[in-house]
């Protein structure tokens, strides 16, 4: 006898603990081999597409695209052994569902509560044979009496109230016992009684209201209602708790970037890897944080304490078709500019191709934003939570600059330092953007100090 495994949505680690379906990989009927990706999914940080442990034809699947289920929740089930879709297969988990009395919650269909002893299986027939069941009582002959006497015909009850709630998604069951609703009072309008989540919220709507009067035009049109989730969501919790919790201050100095320019030129000009802009910046930063670790720390609230951070884990900022990302680089202090270029580059393309992994995006002690690429001068940097700072860098742009006491065309930059007014005060601060600075105007200070 072929066995029905259980894929539940597995623990994705960094504290997720939800995910939204955006695309099944795998339809009911068809053969999975071990550790094959079967759904796609979203986090609060990534797109992941989950592989399934199990070997076998796949006999259902759990939510629809764009339901968000929570982690645990069951994803598909397959019978292990089988190389043919077997009959009935996307009935099976409504077919083999536990009953129990309806005096007990029920869990979730694959969460047993009780697992020592041996679950007992009943076939959940059909709602459509449970409310034709009244049509064979007979009916009395009628009675010629003044008033009609009505016939002893049974009332029809939902067929669910008497065995298992015909009900798949979690999601359905969260919705109904958030808002009060008595799943066993319902008759689903999905497959043989199957409960939806439009039976739900059909539940909730209130009862319908005479048409009232022909009201005046409103003022103005109902805007575009976007739910703020996935990874939009997580980025608006982020910068508000950053708000909430983190006391800011910045300070920004304008630079001379010519001479970096140039040096920069005069690097990719030989054989080797090439540098970028970014790189070279980054370089700066790990050099700045070695002499202000204050600036790559964190503030540990429980225990009132500043955390000073061993190791730079550089993150910085990416713009996706999905949403602001800010991949991290590990130990960027112990890297060279060519490396920092092609690990830049390397993460950049995960993000843009939806493919990095949740460590890709967490960890980062101190973040770079090069919000110069979107052709702006400066801004005020929102520390990325829980970090203690953020160098911000404008655009590199050809303006009048007095340099060796003359007027001349330089390329000028606008650094920007956003910092957590905890960790240090402003003279720390501005000691760190004034060394950036320096080095940008002058990269021989760099060289200088490693």
């Amino acid at each position: 006898m072929p066995q029905v495994m259980e894929f539940k949505l597995p623990d994705l680690g960094e504290g997720l603990t939800e995910a939204e379906i955006v695309r099944w990989l795998v339809a009911v009927g068809d053969v999975v081999a071990v550790d094959q990706p079967v759904v796609e999914v979203e986090t609060a940080k990534a797109m992941v597409e989950v592989p399934c442990p199990y070997g076998g034809v796949v006999t259902a699947r759990f939510g629809e695209e764009g339901e968000e289920l929570p982690v645990g929740a069951p994803l598909i089930t397959v019978a292990v052994g089988v190389e043919s879709a077997p009959a009935g297969a996307a009935q099976a988990p409504v077919a083999e569902a536990e009953a129990e009395g309806s005096a007990q919650p029920r869990p979730l269909i694959g969460y047993g509560s009780d697992h020592a002893r041996p679950a007992r299986r009943r076939r959940v027939r059909p709602v459509t044979a449970a409310v034709s069941a009244p049509a064979a009582v007979p009916v009395p002959v009628p009675v010629p009496v003044p008033v009609p006497v009505p016939a002893p015909v049974a009332v029809p009850v939902p067929a669910a109230a008497a065995g298992p709630v015909p009900v798949i998604s979690p999601l359905v069951r969260k919705l109904a016992r958030d808002n009060g609703v008595d799943l066993r009072a319902l008759r689903g309008s999905g497959p043989e009684g199957l409960i939806l989540r439009a039976d739900v919220e059909a539940a909730l709507r209130p009862a319908a209201q005479p048409p009232a009067p022909a009201a005046a035009p409103a003022a103005a049109p109902v805007g575009e209602r976007i739910p703020l989730k996935g990874l939009r969501g997580a980025v608006a919790e982020k910068l508000s708790r950053s708000r909430r919790e983190i006391p800011e201050a910045t300070c920004w100095v304008d630079a001379d970037a010519t001479e970096l320019m140039a040096a920069r030129a005069a690097m990719n000009a030989v054989d080797g890897p090439k540098v970028s802009v970014l790189a070279l910046l980054a370089r700066i930063c790990t050099a700045a944080l070695a002499r202000y670790p204050e600036l790559n720390s964190t503030v540990d609230l429980a225990a009132n304490e500043i955390v000073r951070l061993p190791a730079v884990h550089l993150g910085f900022a990416a713009q996706t078709e999905r949403g602001l990302m800010v991949p991290v680089v590990r130990d960027a202090q112990t890297r060279s500019p060519e490396s920092l270029s092609a690990e830049f580059a390397r993460l950049t393309e995960l993000a843009r191709a939806g493919k990095l992994a949740p460590s890709d995006l967490t960890g980062g002690t101190f973040t770079l934003n090069n919000y110069g690429v979107f052709g702006v001068d400066g801004s005020t940097p929102i520390i990325n939570h829980p970090e203690a700072a953020m160098l911000g860098v404008g655009r590199i742009i050809a303006k009048p600059w007095v340099y060796r006491g003359e007027l001349a065309v330089r390329q000028v930059v606008q650094l920007s330092l956003t910092f957590d007014h905890r960790v240090c005060d402003g003279g720390t601060a501005g000691g760190f953007l004034r060394y950036v600075a320096d080095c940008v105007e002058n990269p021989a200070v760099l060289l200088r100090s490693l």
